[in-house]
């Protein structure tokens, strides 16, 4: 008789606020990982929001993101420093690891555009990044400052990231598969391992 695996549930909640204000962003960052992908997001620059709402909404993760941030100048320090928060907040929400998967990976299409991303939870930040955009801006977006965000990410939320676009022609397209393949490879390493319960996915015993 074969017995129903379920997926174990967090045995906290993994949520956390993070605020970072700076002489050039003010930025709050709440963060559900165990939500349904609800969004609520201001960044002042529409289509990095949506790639935020790719995050939220493919990765099952309630994200709440507010921004102050001196768009007059130019978009980096947004972008950049949303990463950095955002980091702070899912490495402070995840506490001490037990239980997840660890890894994750995820291939996206959209159209022409194709990209894989793997993540590990590993403690070490590492960013791998190859996207070989077809256009410098995407609305108000600088393509630029994919790098810029998520090498604030995995410096804070201490992950190794390996991001590579292995095709595409439109920009939009490109960057909405990079953040697409981010998200379910994000959900997969948090998804909790039934196989794994209470243990730290190392031979070294910690992350």
């Amino acid at each position: 008789m074969s017995s129903l695996v379920t997926t174990p549930t967090a045995p906290f909640a993994r949520t956390a606020e993070v605020s970072r204000n700076t002489a050039e962003t003010k930025i709050t960052v709440r963060v559900n990982l165990d939500g349904t992908g609800q969004a609520k997001l201001g960044t002042g620059i529409g289509f990095f929001d949506h790639m935020l709402d790719q995050i939220a909404r493919h990765g099952l993760i309630d994200l709440d993101i507010a921004v102050d941030g001196d768009l007059h100048i130019d978009g980096h320090h947004t972008v950049e420093d949303v990463g950095i928060t955002l980091g702070q907040a899912v490495a402070k929400a995840i506490g001490d690891k037990k239980g997840i998967r660890r890894y994750g990976h995820a291939y996206v299409p959209l159209d022409e555009a194709l990209s894989r991303v793997v993540i590990d939870f590993s403690g070490r930040p590492g960013l791998v990044l190859n996207v070989p955009f077809t256009s410098g801006m995407i609305g108000a977006f600088d393509t630029q400052l994919t790098h810029e965000f998520f090498q604030g990410f995995v410096n804070h939320a201490f992950v190794t990231l390996h991001i590579d676009n292995l095709r595409g022609v439109n920009a939009h397209h490109q960057c909405e598969t990079v953040f697409k393949a981010f998200a379910r490879a994000l959900r997969g390493a948090l998804e909790f391992d039934p196989r794994a319960l209470g243990t730290i996915p190392s031979t070294k015993g910690s992350l």
